[in-house]
């Protein structure tokens, strides 16, 4: 029977076989002889290792009692079930602050870049304000810019020779009359930009990241149809590219989260489950630098190679987590934050996100190095641990 006393305000292995049985399962930390356990892993202790707790009276403590006095503190039940379930998966998880061997450095996925080298050429154009798209009538330099630089849609979609029309979604508008080669006859661009701000609040942030994109030669399209802000084809994509299916498909799609905004994490995931289920990398984009602030993350987790667990002996850690309620809000500030925390321990970021149901899905987040941009890109992959 494992058994845990709680005095001086310290919750601590009450006899020398339970420290040695908690010691061996690489819980708690030694402070002046004492194994000190915190908060989360003597609940732990009592809620699936049948551990008894009791004060310094001798009163037996409940979960509920020990617990109570944390009941306000931020997102405590969510952090203590991501706790259960790594530690329910035979995988040891300990406290940010617990001393580790310094991991190898941290992966960066390196994204290539090449320089856009568009024509010269100047377009006219009528600027549909409630649709927020420019048509060109130009059929010849209209099908060229589309056929060699995936700009606007000539014809109809996936049926280039239906018309002879090229239509330019907002992105493309705002990028072509930037570039010198587009000029709507019946609006300027200032007009543009006002009208667009007043329909989409967040459409600065929006197209900054759609030109940092365009300007390293990939084709950065609507995102639509997989909830996403855009979908992404790397530098030389085309849509006269066929594959086998006459159609050449997007591996990438980009959702932009402005580091000011705050977004629930039931609908935050929702998106990255989408991207995962047709097959596609969800990329997180945070246009600007977020500044040096950092979320310091809630665990350090160690993982396995093959099929042995890693420990704290052993081993260095693998991952920072961030543990999150599928009712929270998450900030672009704070998930940028984390990010950086993690990678400042050498260490890849998992958010731990717990359901209704106390149900926890894991995912991993990557930084990307998008030469020479400004803003931040992060891969964020579903991950079963």
């Amino acid at each position: 029977m494992l058994e845990i006393k709680y005095a001086r305000g310290k919750l601590v292995a009450a006899d020398q076989s339970t420290k040695d049985i908690l010691k061996k399962g690489y819980f708690g930390k030694v402070v002046d002889g004492e194994l000190v356990l915190t908060v989360v892993e003597a609940l732990y202790l009592m809620d699936s290792r049948n551990a008894t707790c009791v004060d310094a009276k001798g009163k037996k403590l409940s979960f509920n009692e020990l617990s109570r006095p944390h009941s306000a503190d931020g997102k405590f039940i969510a952090r203590y079930f991501t706790y259960k379930d790594w530690r329910d998966r035979g995988l040891v998880i300990k406290d940010p602050g617990f001393a580790h061997a310094a991991p190898d450095k941290t992966p960066v996925k390196r994204y290539p870049s090449v320089r856009l080298r568009l024509p010269r050429c100047r377009l006219d154009g009528v600027f549909f304000r409630t649709d927020l798209t420019t048509v060109i009538e130009d059929a010849e330099k209209g099908k060229e810019l589309y056929d060699n630089y995936w700009l606007g849609q000539f014809g109809t979609y996936k049926a280039a020779d239906r018309g002879r029309l090229n239509k330019f979604d907002i992105y493309e508008t705002l990028f072509l009359i930037e570039k010198g080669m587009l000029k709507p006859g019946n609006v300027s661009k200032k007009d543009i930009l006002s009208l667009a701000a007043s329909r989409r609040p967040d459409i600065a942030g929006l197209y900054e990241v759609y030109k940092d994109w365009r300007e390293r030669g990939y084709v950065i399209k609507t995102g639509f149809k997989f909830g996403a802000h855009f979908r992404l084809y790397f530098p030389g994509a085309k849509p006269i590219q066929a594959n086998s299916d006459g159609w050449v498909h997007s591996k990438h799609v980009v959702h932009v989260f402005p580091k000011e905004s705050r977004l629930l994490i039931s609908e935050w995931a929702r998106a990255i489950r989408v991207a995962h289920s047709v097959k596609k990398t969800f990329i997180l984009a945070v246009p600007g630098k977020t500044g040096g602030q950092k979320t310091l993350p809630d665990y350090i987790l160690y993982h396995r190679k093959g099929g042995e667990a890693d420990n704290p002996i052993s081993s260095p850690p693998r991952y920072a987590m961030l543990s999150l309620g599928e009712e929270e809000y998450i900030g672009g500030k704070e998930l940028s934050g984390a990010i950086k925390s993690a990678k400042s321990k050498r260490l890849d970021l998992i958010l731990a996100i717990v359901d209704r149901e106390t149900a926890v899905t894991y995912y991993k987040v990557r930084q990307i190095a998008l030469p020479r941009s400004k803003h931040e890109y992060y891969e964020i992959d579903w991950m079963q641990p």
